[in-house]
């Protein structure tokens, strides 16, 4: 990972890397591709989608975590209460938002679940504001023109039933929480190679969501064995490909940066149903991963020009911060 020294953050973030701006695109295309395909695996999985979000986590803090307890013992050894605080928080908030979100698809419209659980990338620029760190304008309408694009992907159909507005809050709630596990993957990930953090975040999301499984009832094993099948497919997919990836990159990519391309698993998700369903593809598709491009663009343009600027100020009286962790 690369890592500049930063007065104020200690590290400054890049979106480089070490092997170069070419790998650090297509490993976030590669995590798009795998949270797009999440959503048509789960639904071809004929199991309870909360004991699925269990197994995904389970199974991929196993495979992560055989690696890791390997070959990162003094890592696990070294962990300060702070690490574990963040994994904590981290996990927790990615099990609500596994909760949230999938109750919010049997409560409200599809696409209307899946634009508000969106406003992620909206919260995470919320929550840095509540932090006293301001973004440029010009990163808020990039966020403004990519929430858009959701929107004209989605249709974002709102209803007014009692019901569907208690889907919309929990949907509301999802994003939020996915907000708090990115920014908190972001913190720990300074400090905690990508093996060790998955697996106790992963590890913490499964333990919390066995507990909402065993206290709703869902069945853990009762599955035919194409489920099982298809929760193998959306751990090595969804989880590893996706999620993993993802936190890989919160290491050398802001939050609010990985926020918002996990926004093009929108339309990533409609383009993979129309080549390997022949679904016909909605013109709208076209024009909102436009939107959400060019929104992302601008974000990045500007935010690193805001970072630059950060680091240039600071330089002078900076100091020299301890290594980052090396994967």
């Amino acid at each position: 990972m690369y890592l500049r020294p930063c007065l104020k953050n200690n590290w400054e973030f890049s979106a480089r890397t070490p092997y170069g701006e070419d790998v650090t695109f297509f490993l976030a295309a590669l995590g798009v591709l795998g949270v797009a395909a999440s959503g048509p695996i789960m639904a071809a999985t004929a199991a309870p989608a909360l004991a699925i979000a269990f197994w995904r986590n389970f199974l991929g803090g196993v495979v992560m975590g055989v690696p890791a307890g390997l070959t990162r013992r003094q890592e696990f050894r070294r962990l300060t209460t702070s690490d574990v605080k963040w994994c904590a928080i981290a996990g927790l908030a990615l099990a609500l938002h596994f909760a949230c979100f999938i109750t919010a698809l049997q409560l409200t419209s599809v696409a209307a679940a899946t634009a508000l659980v969106c406003l992620q990338s909206a919260w995470i620029a919320v929550f840095n504001l509540l932090r006293g760190i301001r973004s440029a304008p010009q990163v808020l309408v990039g966020l403004g023109l990519a929430l858009s694009g959701v929107v004209v992907i989605s249709g974002f159909d709102l209803q007014l039933s009692a019901e569907a507005i208690t889907g919309d809050v929990l949907a509301v709630i999802g994003g939020a929480t996915a907000a708090i596990y990115t920014l908190a993957g972001g913190k720990v990930r300074r400090t905690l190679s990508t093996g060790t953090y998955t697996t106790l975040c992963y590890g913490i999301c499964s333990g919390v969501l066995l507990v909402m499984c065993l206290v709703s009832g869902q069945s853990l094993v009762a599955f035919p064995p194409e489920a099982w099948i298809g929760i193998v497919a959306v751990t090595a997919v969804a989880q590893l490909m996706g999620h993993t990836v993802f936190n890989y990159l919160l290491a050398t990519l802001s939050p609010l940066v990985v926020s918002m391309i996990i926004l093009l698993e929108i339309p990533g998700a409609a383009i993979l149903a129309a080549v390997f369903l022949s679904e016909a593809l909605p013109w709208g598709t076209y024009l909102g991963l436009a939107l959400i491009m060019a929104g992302l663009a601008v974000v990045v343009l500007f935010q690193n020009r805001s970072a630059h600027g950060r680091m240039k100020r600071g330089a002078a009286s900076s100091l020299r911060p301890s290594a980052p962790p090396q994967e």
